[in-house]
This record gives C-alpha cells, structure tokens and sequence, in this order.
C-alpha cells in the first residue's frame, strides 16, 4: 500500500472519531447555557420565596387596617399592584421582549 493512502485513511478515521465524540456530547459541542442567565434565575426565584410569606403579612395587615377603617385606600390599591408587578414580573418581561422581537 501507498504511505500517503495510509495516512489519509488515519487521517479519515480520526476525523471520524472526533465526530462522533462531539455529536456524542451536544451540550460540550453546542455550549449554549448562560452563566448570567442561570444567575438571573437562581435571583429571581430567591427574590419570589422571599417576598411571599411579605405579601401574605402585607394582605392580613391591610384587611386588619380596612376592618378597623384606619387605611387610605391608595395604599392598599399600591400594595395590590406592587405584589402584581412582584409576582408577574417575568410574564411582564416576556411580553415586553415578545412585542419588541428579542
């Protein structure tokens, strides 16, 4: 056989099995995931356990503070839309990205 035909075909075989390593692990070939992304998240969902046991105290005091007729109304319309916006955050998000095309 010819040298260069032998090398060629080593040549072939390795590239082969690169290949099939590489389409073996597709999170190592693709690597897609973001660092900032993942960060973003792991916030967000501490940001929500956090503010949860908040709004369910906030919604008792002002039910207290409406029974014993002691509150402005803004104010309890202000905690309802804020704990709207807390918790509805990321549906806001994805529609103001989904309007603007990102």
């Amino acid at each position: 056989m010819n040298r260069s035909l032998i090398v060629r075909l080593r040549l072939t075989a390795l590239d082969l099995l690169a290949g099939a390593v590489i389409s073996g692990l597709p999170t190592l070939a693709l690597a897609q995931s973001s660092p900032f992304l993942t960060g973003a998240t792991a916030l967000q969902s501490n940001i929500i356990a956090w503010l949860t046991p908040i709004a369910v105290i906030l919604i008792m005091a002002l039910g207290g503070m409406a029974m014993a007729n002691r509150m402005s109304w803004g104010w309890c319309t202000g905690a309802v839309l804020g704990i709207a916006i807390a918790f509805g955050a990321p549906q806001i998000v994805s529609w103001v990205r989904g309007m603007f095309g990102v």
